[in-house]
Order: structure tokens, then sequence, then C-alpha cells
């Protein structure tokens, strides 16, 4: 069995290490000092801290001393930016580790979210009409002459940080001004109103191509209401988005897991690709439900092992308690399937806890995470405003 790093931590290494834990492998975490869902779990053998920003060279250090010191067979990042590491420094850490990354030009095609969408309109893959303003002066006619409302969003970003709603050219003008010097490269998108599912797609793509397994998820509830992280979740099946988004995966090279996120356009009932998460996400719990050990999977593909077949399930359920409580507590319209006073049965999950053998990840991580949801600064962040 192998020795495994994870970099970061989130509700998404909390369903990661007990997988890795079960299946036999030792599990270390490097984890920020600020706590998380996984810290606290018992399947975690070994934690350490940093305080290294995960761009600085003293985080490079750290983690190849490590890699070194505890011989880490397997390093696999948790969230965008250790992802963003691990593709920059992948020549670096491959002699060290098994490790499976794009190279990080590549990586940039799919995680920056104005590449992808040119990418999508140049091979008629599905996407909002998206303009780069990196490349176009403010006064251009046509921004002027744009289907407003709109979305205004940074090439760059993560859980729709600095993502904002513009009803005009003249409030597009103003907003742009006021937070390009923060968040950088932005794009003007057609905003997708309200009323089509929002679906999540997950892949594991082999050095030759391959598409080794796949999950897919629809977003039933999230919270912040209007535009937030999943509280309640459904596997389902959706062969034609899981056939665009391996041919994505292909046209940029990616090596190894990707999770697109894609909004079904109510108009026309087609999904529309919206961007890369490079990393495992936090709703990961749902592959592991739906028959998909992602575990074994991303442990296997980096060590060049053979992969199991897996039976993939329609129909369960993945609940975030801590995210639930906060929907219904600010819920216009509480009356909805699948009932929330539902908290029991065979296709009920959860995402923010292990097992009933190892409670204090969910007992401190909901305390933690509802502090951080309730406040208002981090709603403002996180949410379309």
């Amino acid at each position: 069995m192998a020795n495994v790093l994870l970099l970061g931590a989130g509700t998404q290494g909390l369903a990661m290490v007990r997988a890795l834990s079960k299946a036999g492998h030792d599990v270390s975490l490097l984890c920020s000092e600020a706590h998380n869902y996984a810290d606290d779990s018992r399947y975690v053998k070994k934690k350490i801290k940093t305080s290294c920003k995960d761009n600085s060279d003293e985080y490079l250090q750290q983690v190849i001393g490590i890699l070194k010191g505890e011989n880490i067979d397997v390093l696999i990042p948790m969230g965008d930016s250790s992802a963003a590491f691990v593709s920059r420094n992948i020549e670096a850490l491959q002699w060290l580790t098994h490790v499976k990354m794009p190279k990080y030009d590549d990586f940039l095609k799919g995680y920056d979210k104005n590449m992808l969408m040119a990418l999508c309109e140049e091979r008629g893959y599905p996407h909002p009409e998206t303009i780069d303003l990196s490349k176009m002066d403010l006064d251009d006619e046509k921004l002027k002459g744009f289907p407003y409302p709109a979305m205004l969003k940074p090439n760059c970003t993560t859980g729709g940080r600095g993502m904002v709603e513009v009803k005009s050219y003249e409030e597009m003008r103003t907003k742009y001004l006021e937070l390009h010097p923060q968040y950088g490269d932005y794009h003007l998108q057609r905003f997708v109103r309200a009323g089509g599912r929002q679906v999540k797609i997950q892949l594991y793509v082999n050095e030759n191509k391959h598409l080794v397994n796949h999950s897919v998820m629809r977003k039933i509830r999230w919270y912040p209401n209007k535009a937030g992280s999943n509280c309640c979740a459904m596997s389902i099946r959706e062969p034609q988005i899981v056939e665009i988004c391996y041919n994505i995966l292909k046209d940029i090279n990616w090596v190894g897991f990707a999770d697109f996120d894609a909004i079904e356009d109510p108009d026309t009932h087609e999904l529309l690709i919206m961007e890369i998460n490079p990393r495992i996400p936090a709703c990961i719990q749902m592959g592991f439900a739906s028959g998909i050990n992602w575990a074994e999977v991303i442990v296997n593909g980096y060590m060049d092992l053979p992969q199991k077949e897996y039976q993939y399930k329609e129909g369960e359920y993945l609940r975030h308690l801590g995210l639930e409580i906060l929907w219904y507590k600010h819920a216009d319209n509480r009356h909805v399937k699948p009932n929330w006073f539902k908290f029991f049965g065979r296709h009920i999950h959860y995402q923010d806890m292990s097992d009933w053998t190892d409670p204090m990840p969910f007992i401190r991580g909901t305390i933690q995470n509802i502090k951080k949801m309730s406040n208002p600064q981090f709603k403002k962040a996180k949410s379309i405003q």
C-alpha cells in the first residue's frame, strides 16, 4: 500500500482520507493553520501544518522536504491553488513521487475560464457567449451592444469570487474598473437565467487520453440560495455532456482528474460548459456514494496500476447538513423534493460526515462552516452580486 500526501484538506479531504485509509493506504495532510473538516479525522495518520503561501518557494521546499522525509508515494492536491502549484512544479515533483497533472500551459487552457470559453467557441462546444475584456477597449461598441444583464467574471478565480451580475453597459464599466485591480483579467459572459439544471461532471483521463472513469451529479439545493455551494445533489447519467467534457480534456492535453461545472439553458435545455475545476471537488463523496471509488482511481492512475471496474448508480442523494441548515433558514420555499426533513435512507449520504465512527470532523467542521457561511463578507465574496 502507499504513503499518500494530500495538499490541503476541505470537505473533499474528509471523503478522500476515509476511502484511502479503508483501502490500506497511510494518509498525511499538509494543510494551513485554519481548521477544516479532514483535520480531525481518525483516518489521518499525520497532519503537518504550514503557514507558507502555496505559490512561494518556501512552500515548494517544504513539500519537497516532506516527500523525501516521509517517503511519500503519491501526492494529491485538494484545492485549486494546490493543483496549480503541482502543475507549475510538475517536473520537479514527479522525480520524487507519483503525481499526474497537465503541464502548466495546458493546465491554464482549462483553469482560465476565458481560455476555456475560447476553446469551446473554436471547437463548437456548448457555452455562453463570451467576450475577452483583456483584448477589448471598454468603449467598444460591441460591449455597448452586448445583451444585458450579463456576467462579469475573473478569468481565474474559485467559488464565484469576483463574479458580478451587471444589468447595463454603464454598470459593467464601473464594476470592471472597481474589480480588475483585485481579481486581474476579466471576461464578459451572457447571463444564463435561472430555471435550468446545474450539473457537475468528474472525469479521470490517463496519459494515453483514455477516459478511465466518470461520475455526474445534479445540484438540487445550494447556499447562499441565489448562487452558492451545493447543499443537496443527486447522481445522474448524462452521456452527452460527459463526452463533450472528455473531448475538451483531450483537446487541451489534460492528464489526471478534472471536475466540470455545466448549467442548463432553460430556453434550449442544452447544458453549457461553464468552467473546469482542476482538483477534487467538495462534493466528491457523491462519486463514492454512486459507486466510483475515486481515491483508488486516482492512486492507481498515479502509480500506473491496473484500474478496477465500478458499477455506477443513479438516484443517490448527497446532502451537506451544515449548508442545508443555512438553506432552510433562508429559503423562500421549503416545500421541495427531496423532502428536507428526510435525513435517513438507503440512498441518502452526507458530504460533511465521514461515518458514525469518525464524528469529530462533522462536529467541528459544521460549527466552523456555519460561522464562515454566516459571515456577511464571505457571503458577499461567494455570491453573485
